[in-house]
Protein backbone atom coordinates (compact mmCIF):
# COMPACT_ATOMS: atom_id res chain seq x y z
CA UNK A 1 0.00 0.00 0.00
CA UNK A 2 1.46 3.25 -0.94
CA UNK A 3 1.54 6.33 1.56
CA UNK A 4 -1.24 8.01 -1.24
CA UNK A 5 -3.21 5.63 0.14
CA UNK A 6 -3.45 6.13 3.36
CA UNK A 7 -3.76 9.20 3.49
CA UNK A 8 -7.08 8.96 0.94
CA UNK A 9 -8.23 5.99 3.89
CA UNK A 10 -7.67 8.76 6.38
CA UNK A 11 -9.26 11.57 4.50
CA UNK A 12 -12.25 8.85 3.34
CA UNK A 13 -12.68 8.01 7.50
CA UNK A 14 -13.30 11.63 7.84
CA UNK A 15 -16.10 11.89 5.58
CA UNK A 16 -17.49 9.32 6.47
CA UNK A 17 -17.52 9.33 10.38
CA UNK A 18 -17.35 13.19 10.87
CA UNK A 19 -18.96 14.94 7.56
CA UNK A 20 -21.49 11.57 7.85
CA UNK A 21 -21.56 11.27 3.85
CA UNK A 22 -23.73 9.03 2.22
CA UNK A 23 -22.22 5.31 0.75
CA UNK A 24 -22.65 6.60 -2.59
CA UNK A 25 -21.10 9.83 -2.41
CA UNK A 26 -18.25 8.06 -0.66
CA UNK A 27 -17.60 5.67 -3.11
CA UNK A 28 -17.35 8.30 -5.78
CA UNK A 29 -14.78 10.33 -4.21
CA UNK A 30 -12.84 7.27 -3.33
CA UNK A 31 -12.77 6.45 -7.03
CA UNK A 32 -12.47 10.58 -8.50
CA UNK A 33 -9.02 10.24 -5.64
CA UNK A 34 -7.86 6.41 -7.07
CA UNK A 35 -7.80 7.67 -10.59
CA UNK A 36 -5.95 11.49 -9.88
CA UNK A 37 -3.24 9.23 -7.68
CA UNK A 38 -2.76 6.93 -10.58
CA UNK A 39 -2.52 9.73 -12.76
CA UNK A 40 0.20 11.69 -10.89
CA UNK A 41 2.09 8.51 -10.12
CA UNK A 42 2.70 7.59 -14.11
CA UNK A 43 4.08 11.17 -14.10
CA UNK A 44 6.45 10.48 -11.10
CA UNK A 45 4.55 13.17 -9.00
CA UNK A 46 3.79 12.43 -5.16
CA UNK A 47 -0.38 13.27 -4.51
CA UNK A 48 1.22 14.96 -1.20
CA UNK A 49 3.60 16.95 -3.44
CA UNK A 50 1.06 18.33 -6.11
CA UNK A 51 1.06 21.61 -7.99
CA UNK A 52 -1.81 23.83 -8.76
CA UNK A 53 -0.53 23.49 -12.57
CA UNK A 54 -0.66 19.76 -12.22
CA UNK A 55 -4.43 19.35 -10.78
CA UNK A 56 -5.16 21.84 -13.72
CA UNK A 57 -3.63 19.96 -16.37
CA UNK A 58 -5.35 16.64 -14.66
CA UNK A 59 -8.70 18.74 -14.81
CA UNK A 60 -8.03 19.43 -18.53
CA UNK A 61 -6.92 15.54 -19.10
CA UNK A 62 -10.43 13.67 -17.58
CA UNK A 63 -12.40 16.97 -19.57
CA UNK A 64 -10.98 15.78 -22.97
CA UNK A 65 -11.71 12.24 -22.09
CA UNK A 66 -15.23 13.39 -22.25
CA UNK A 67 -15.82 13.26 -18.60
CA UNK A 68 -19.29 15.42 -18.09
CA UNK A 69 -19.00 19.30 -16.50
CA UNK A 70 -21.17 17.87 -13.49
CA UNK A 71 -18.59 14.78 -13.41
CA UNK A 72 -15.28 17.44 -13.60
CA UNK A 73 -17.14 19.49 -10.43
CA UNK A 74 -17.37 16.61 -8.08
CA UNK A 75 -13.68 15.66 -9.12
CA UNK A 76 -12.75 18.99 -8.25
CA UNK A 77 -14.88 19.21 -4.93
CA UNK A 78 -12.87 15.68 -4.19
CA UNK A 79 -9.73 16.94 -4.63
CA UNK A 80 -10.47 20.46 -3.01
CA UNK A 81 -11.91 18.25 0.04
CA UNK A 82 -8.83 16.05 -0.01
CA UNK A 83 -6.17 19.20 0.12
CA UNK A 84 -8.04 21.17 2.63
CA UNK A 85 -7.82 17.86 4.69
CA UNK A 86 -4.15 17.42 4.18
CA UNK A 87 -3.54 21.26 4.39
CA UNK A 88 -4.86 21.07 8.33
CA UNK A 89 -3.39 17.76 9.22
CA UNK A 90 -0.48 19.49 7.95
CA UNK A 91 0.53 16.98 5.42
CA UNK A 92 0.88 18.68 2.68
CA UNK A 93 2.04 22.92 2.93
CA UNK A 94 -0.60 24.53 0.62
CA UNK A 95 -3.94 23.80 -1.49
CA UNK A 96 -2.99 23.15 -5.01
CA UNK A 97 -6.80 23.76 -5.68
CA UNK A 98 -7.66 26.84 -4.24
CA UNK A 99 -7.17 29.13 -6.96
CA UNK A 100 -8.73 26.92 -9.54
CA UNK A 101 -12.17 27.02 -10.80
CA UNK A 102 -14.75 24.81 -11.77
CA UNK A 103 -16.72 24.19 -15.23
CA UNK A 104 -19.51 26.20 -15.73
CA UNK A 105 -22.97 24.54 -14.98
CA UNK A 106 -25.73 24.85 -16.51
CA UNK A 107 -29.07 24.84 -14.70
CA UNK A 108 -31.23 22.05 -15.03
CA UNK A 109 -34.52 22.60 -14.06
CA UNK A 110 -35.98 19.92 -12.29
CA UNK A 111 -39.29 17.95 -13.69
CA UNK A 112 -42.35 18.81 -12.15
CA UNK A 113 -45.93 17.44 -11.80
CA UNK A 114 -48.85 20.01 -12.12
CA UNK A 115 -50.94 19.43 -9.04
CA UNK A 116 -53.63 17.15 -11.44
CA UNK A 117 -50.81 15.05 -11.81
CA UNK A 118 -49.99 14.51 -8.51
CA UNK A 119 -53.84 13.81 -7.54
CA UNK A 120 -53.69 11.33 -10.76
CA UNK A 121 -50.81 9.70 -9.54
CA UNK A 122 -51.77 9.41 -5.18
CA UNK A 123 -54.87 8.01 -6.43
CA UNK A 124 -53.27 5.07 -8.50
CA UNK A 125 -53.29 2.52 -5.79
CA UNK A 126 -56.66 2.06 -5.86
CA UNK A 127 -58.41 -0.82 -3.62
CA UNK A 128 -58.27 -2.55 -0.42
CA UNK A 129 -54.98 -4.73 -1.21
CA UNK A 130 -52.69 -4.48 1.26
CA UNK A 131 -49.87 -3.39 -1.25
CA UNK A 132 -52.76 -0.44 -2.90
CA UNK A 133 -53.14 0.38 1.14
CA UNK A 134 -49.67 0.73 1.69
CA UNK A 135 -48.09 2.40 -1.66
CA UNK A 136 -51.40 4.67 -1.25
CA UNK A 137 -49.64 5.52 2.38
CA UNK A 138 -46.09 5.86 0.93
CA UNK A 139 -47.08 8.44 -2.15
CA UNK A 140 -49.39 10.48 0.20
CA UNK A 141 -46.49 10.48 3.07
CA UNK A 142 -43.52 11.56 0.74
CA UNK A 143 -45.15 14.37 -1.12
CA UNK A 144 -47.01 15.92 2.16
CA UNK A 145 -43.32 15.66 3.70
CA UNK A 146 -41.25 16.54 0.59
CA UNK A 147 -39.18 13.20 1.49
CA UNK A 148 -36.16 11.58 -0.71
CA UNK A 149 -37.04 8.33 -1.32
CA UNK A 150 -33.94 7.25 1.04
CA UNK A 151 -35.99 8.99 3.97
CA UNK A 152 -38.83 7.28 2.83
CA UNK A 153 -37.75 3.71 3.27
CA UNK A 154 -35.72 4.50 6.49
CA UNK A 155 -38.91 6.03 8.52
CA UNK A 156 -39.21 3.99 11.44
CA UNK A 157 -42.25 4.27 13.42
CA UNK A 158 -40.80 6.17 16.60
CA UNK A 159 -40.29 8.41 13.48
CA UNK A 160 -43.74 9.51 13.15
CA UNK A 161 -45.74 11.49 15.83
CA UNK A 162 -49.25 11.07 13.64
CA UNK A 163 -51.48 13.19 16.86
CA UNK A 164 -48.73 16.28 16.78
CA UNK A 165 -49.18 16.08 13.13
CA UNK A 166 -45.04 16.15 12.08
CA UNK A 167 -42.21 12.57 11.11
CA UNK A 168 -39.03 13.27 11.64
CA UNK A 169 -36.77 12.70 8.61
CA UNK A 170 -33.21 11.46 8.69
CA UNK A 171 -31.46 13.21 5.69
CA UNK A 172 -27.99 13.59 3.82
CA UNK A 173 -25.32 13.25 7.18
CA UNK A 174 -27.96 11.52 9.12
CA UNK A 175 -29.09 14.64 9.77
CA UNK A 176 -32.56 15.24 11.48
CA UNK A 177 -35.53 17.09 10.26
CA UNK A 178 -39.16 18.01 11.64
CA UNK A 179 -41.62 17.94 8.99
CA UNK A 180 -45.17 18.39 9.02
CA UNK A 181 -47.50 16.46 7.28
CA UNK A 182 -51.30 16.46 6.71
CA UNK A 183 -54.87 15.20 6.89
CA UNK A 184 -54.40 12.54 4.03
CA UNK A 185 -51.23 11.59 4.55
CA UNK A 186 -52.25 11.30 8.52
CA UNK A 187 -55.37 8.95 7.58
CA UNK A 188 -53.20 6.90 4.59
CA UNK A 189 -50.86 6.29 7.34
CA UNK A 190 -53.42 4.78 10.11
CA UNK A 191 -54.89 2.72 8.06
CA UNK A 192 -51.69 1.05 6.61
CA UNK A 193 -50.62 0.68 10.73
CA UNK A 194 -54.00 -0.49 11.41
CA UNK A 195 -55.00 -2.99 8.64
CA UNK A 196 -51.94 -3.96 7.19
CA UNK A 197 -48.20 -3.66 9.12
CA UNK A 198 -49.02 -5.32 12.12
CA UNK A 199 -49.96 -8.51 9.73
CA UNK A 200 -46.80 -8.56 7.16
CA UNK A 201 -44.53 -7.67 10.54
CA UNK A 202 -45.35 -11.35 12.13
CA UNK A 203 -44.25 -12.72 9.48
CA UNK A 204 -40.76 -11.74 10.56
CA UNK A 205 -38.32 -13.70 12.76
CA UNK A 206 -37.14 -10.50 14.33
CA UNK A 207 -40.03 -7.73 13.82
CA UNK A 208 -38.75 -4.77 11.66
CA UNK A 209 -38.38 -1.36 12.84
CA UNK A 210 -38.91 0.55 9.58
CA UNK A 211 -42.92 1.77 8.82
CA UNK A 212 -42.57 0.58 5.23
CA UNK A 213 -42.50 -3.53 4.93
CA UNK A 214 -43.12 -6.05 2.26
CA UNK A 215 -45.79 -8.65 2.35
CA UNK A 216 -42.53 -11.09 4.35
CA UNK A 217 -42.28 -8.55 6.86
CA UNK A 218 -39.02 -7.10 5.63
CA UNK A 219 -38.55 -3.46 5.10
CA UNK A 220 -39.17 -2.31 1.71
CA UNK A 221 -36.36 -1.22 -0.61
CA UNK A 222 -35.62 2.28 -2.54
CA UNK A 223 -35.72 -0.30 -5.78
CA UNK A 224 -39.05 -1.94 -4.71
CA UNK A 225 -40.55 1.74 -4.17
CA UNK A 226 -39.05 3.09 -7.33
CA UNK A 227 -41.12 0.10 -9.81
CA UNK A 228 -44.62 0.59 -7.95
CA UNK A 229 -43.99 4.19 -8.79
CA UNK A 230 -43.29 3.47 -12.56
CA UNK A 231 -46.41 1.03 -12.76
CA UNK A 232 -48.94 4.21 -11.00
CA UNK A 233 -47.84 6.52 -13.43
CA UNK A 234 -48.84 4.28 -16.54
CA UNK A 235 -51.43 3.45 -14.30
CA UNK A 236 -52.71 7.47 -14.01
CA UNK A 237 -52.26 7.74 -17.76
CA UNK A 238 -48.85 10.57 -16.88
CA UNK A 239 -46.49 10.65 -19.91
CA UNK A 240 -43.87 12.83 -18.36
CA UNK A 241 -40.60 10.18 -16.83
CA UNK A 242 -41.89 10.29 -13.49
CA UNK A 243 -39.61 9.03 -10.34
CA UNK A 244 -40.21 8.91 -6.61
CA UNK A 245 -38.02 12.17 -6.47
CA UNK A 246 -40.31 14.27 -8.96
CA UNK A 247 -42.79 13.98 -5.76
CA UNK A 248 -40.05 15.83 -3.86
CA UNK A 249 -39.45 18.41 -6.98
CA UNK A 250 -43.57 18.60 -6.95
CA UNK A 251 -44.18 19.23 -3.50
CA UNK A 252 -41.09 22.57 -3.17
CA UNK A 253 -42.84 24.05 -6.22
CA UNK A 254 -46.12 23.32 -4.82
CA UNK A 255 -45.20 24.99 -1.82
CA UNK A 256 -43.65 28.03 -3.55
CA UNK A 257 -46.77 28.32 -6.06
CA UNK A 258 -48.84 28.88 -3.21
CA UNK A 259 -46.78 31.57 -1.03
CA UNK A 260 -44.46 29.58 0.86
CA UNK A 261 -41.57 31.10 2.36
CA UNK A 262 -38.27 30.22 0.70
CA UNK A 263 -36.18 29.63 3.73
CA UNK A 264 -39.64 27.61 5.12
CA UNK A 265 -39.27 25.06 2.41
CA UNK A 266 -35.64 24.93 2.34
CA UNK A 267 -36.14 23.99 6.59
CA UNK A 268 -38.46 21.25 4.94
CA UNK A 269 -36.34 19.54 2.63
CA UNK A 270 -33.30 19.80 4.63
CA UNK A 271 -31.31 21.31 1.87
CA UNK A 272 -27.96 22.83 3.83
CA UNK A 273 -27.00 25.29 1.26
CA UNK A 274 -30.74 27.53 0.25
CA UNK A 275 -28.73 28.45 -3.24
CA UNK A 276 -29.96 24.25 -3.44
CA UNK A 277 -33.68 25.63 -3.21
CA UNK A 278 -33.31 28.25 -5.06
CA UNK A 279 -33.51 26.59 -8.22
CA UNK A 280 -37.62 26.03 -7.33
CA UNK A 281 -38.17 29.60 -7.77
CA UNK A 282 -37.03 29.61 -11.53
CA UNK A 283 -39.46 26.72 -11.81
CA UNK A 284 -42.52 28.72 -10.26
CA UNK A 285 -41.17 31.86 -12.36
CA UNK A 286 -41.29 30.17 -15.40
CA UNK A 287 -44.74 28.87 -14.50
CA UNK A 288 -45.81 31.91 -13.89
CA UNK A 289 -44.96 33.66 -17.29
CA UNK A 290 -46.54 30.56 -18.52
CA UNK A 291 -49.79 31.62 -16.99
CA UNK A 292 -49.80 35.38 -17.53
CA UNK A 293 -48.89 34.87 -21.60
CA UNK A 294 -51.96 32.41 -21.31
CA UNK A 295 -54.54 34.30 -19.52
CA UNK A 296 -53.54 37.40 -19.21
CA UNK A 297 -55.76 39.66 -22.36
CA UNK A 298 -52.51 41.35 -23.03
CA UNK A 299 -50.12 38.76 -22.53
Amino acid sequence: MSADDHLFDAYLAHLKVERGLAKNTLTAYAGDLARFAAWMEERGNPVDESSEPQVARYLAYVGGEGLSARSQARVLSALRGFYKYMLREREVRRDPTQLLEGPKLSKRLPVVMTETEVLRLLAAPRGNKPNAVRDRAMLHTMYAAGLRVSELVRLELGDLHLEGRFLNAFGKGSKRRIVPIGDLAIESLVTYLREVRPKWALRSGAPASEVFLTARGTPLTRQAFWKSVKAYTRAAGIEKDISPHKLRHSFATHLLLGGADLRAVQTMLGHADIATTEVYTHVTGAHLRHVHATYHPRG
